[in-house]
């Protein structure tokens, strides 16, 4: 039986079926563009790399070195081979990890910001469970419980991991092993190895679809109180209208305001109620994160860089 080849990387017949399916429950999208990964040579994002460069689209692997390994040069050098078996194209970045959130959250804003906008990422059912369950331990609405998008960015939202370590492990593709993955001080591993156990346990079933299927349910009505938010609150700087219409409605075009006037920063419901307060009047003015100050003069709220 014929192997079939994804650049220099044969595929046996026991395998072709699986990679079909998985493909076909993927959200790559139908565009013929180059497709961005985020590889860093752990099992998710190697089968996400072989996945996409399965595609036959043009494919480029992009790999991050945070520092915070004494193998991260090693990694990188695992990801770029992977990249000349495949026939994509390799880059990769050196980042540096500032203090100030936790460990978890500064590495992401620093792949965030080498990584080229929309790049795809291996994230995958079981991760999307997991950040439900993270944004309810902190008190997410339905935005934090709807979670991930599924799309181009997000690919492979409706697989599970097991699925891409069977593929992976069945090529016999070597991938990088993170060890901090066992550290169950970080709250994600601990809810992976821990909550979700328990859940099942509890359930007497596997919860992460049921996880999902939440998310899925908390982005459509969060979607559609959006979509009312802009045609209820065209302006969310006047003060008549924001007093005039549900709450929520008033808090997502508050939101929604900030979030443009601060470059895409999405601002926390504490400030959202701050705001609320200066359109109650309440007080004169209240100071936002990222160095500005939202007032109310003439029936209308200003924002203003301090």
């Amino acid at each position: 039986m014929t192997l079939r080849r994804i650049g220099g990387l044969d595929v046996p017949p026991g395998l072709a079926g699986l990679l079909d399916d998985l493909l076909e429950r993927s959200t790559f999208g139908s565009s013929t563009g180059t497709i961005e990964v985020a590889c860093s040579g752990g099992p998710d994002s190697t089968a996400l790399a072989v996945m996409a460069a399965a595609t036959g689209r043009p494919v480029v692997l992009h790999h991050v070195d945070h520092g915070l390994r004494p193998g991260g040069s090693a990694e990188a050098a695992l990801v770029r081979q992977l990249a000349e078996l495949l026939g994509a194209d390799f880059v990769g970045h050196v980042v540096e990890v500032s203090g100030g959130a936790g460990p978890e959250e500064a590495a992401r804003v620093a792949r965030r910001s080498v990584l080229p906008l929309g790049a795809a990422t291996g994230h995958t059912m079981d991760d999307q469970a997991e950040t439900v369950l993270l944004n309810l331990l902190r008190g997410a609405g339905a935005r934090g419980l709807a979670a991930m998008e599924p799309g181009p960015t997000h690919p492979l939202l409706e697989l599970r991991r097991s699925e891409l370590w069977a593929l992976v492990g069945g090529l016999g593709l070597e991938v990088v092993r993170d060890p901090s993955n066992a550290d169950l001080t970080l709250r994600r591993n601990a809810v992976r190895h821990q909550l979700l156990p328990l859940a099942d346990e509890i359930a007497q079933r596997d919860v992460i679809p049921l996880l999902a299927r939440s998310a899925d349910l908390a982005r459509a009505d969060e979607l559609l109180l959006e979509e009312l938010s802009e045609l209820e609150v065209p302006d969310p700087t006047d003060v008549a209208v924001l007093t005039s219409v549900p709450r929520p409605l008033a808090a997502r075009a508050i939101r929604r305001w900030l979030k443009r006037e601060r470059g895409g920063h999405q601002p926390t419901a504490a400030e959202v109620e701050r705001v609320f307060d200066v359109v109650a009047l309440s007080c004169r003015s209240t100071e936002i994160g990222g160095g500005g100050r939202v007032l109310r003069t003439s029936g209308r709220l200003r924002y203003q860089e301090l």
